[in-house]
């Protein structure tokens, strides 16, 4: 096998593993913690409610302008993003032919795609309050 077989498989093996160890361990914490529960209810030993309700997952939904302020820094940052991909197309001695600017315009879409739903997202919570 040579390195245009061994680069790619590598490459996605960091993939996987950056997004499935971190989901791994907080499986693996969750359970740990819910095993304690169960010895501790086994025993007879009374659990606080609000653990329990820590523990299950209560999660409240985060607020509307929240979600809008959190969507709108997402896109200024995939904005600036492409702006830098950009400025280092030109930069190289490449100029737009240099393989920078495929990444500048899928940055900038999303940027672009964000910055529009974020007002979108505030242009609703504006009508709602």
């Amino acid at each position: 096998m040579g390195p245009e077989i061994i680069i790619p498989f590598t490459f996605f093996f960091f993939l996987g593993a950056v997004i499935l160890v971190p989901i791994w361990l907080k499986e693996r914490t969750r359970q740990a913690t819910l095993k304690i529960v169960q010895d501790s209810l086994e025993k007879g030993q009374p659990v606080d409610p609000a653990l329990l309700q820590q523990i299950t997952g209560a999660v409240k939904a985060p607020p509307p302008a929240d979600r809008a302020r959190r969507t709108l820094g997402s896109g200024v940052v995939l904005v600036a993003l492409a702006g830098g991909f950009t400025a280092a197309a030109f930069l190289a001695d490449g100029g737009a032919d240099s393989g920078f600017i495929v990444p500048a315009v899928i940055l900038g879409a999303l940027g672009a795609a964000f910055l529009m739903l974020a007002i979108v997202d505030y242009s609703t919570t504006k009508k709602d309050e």
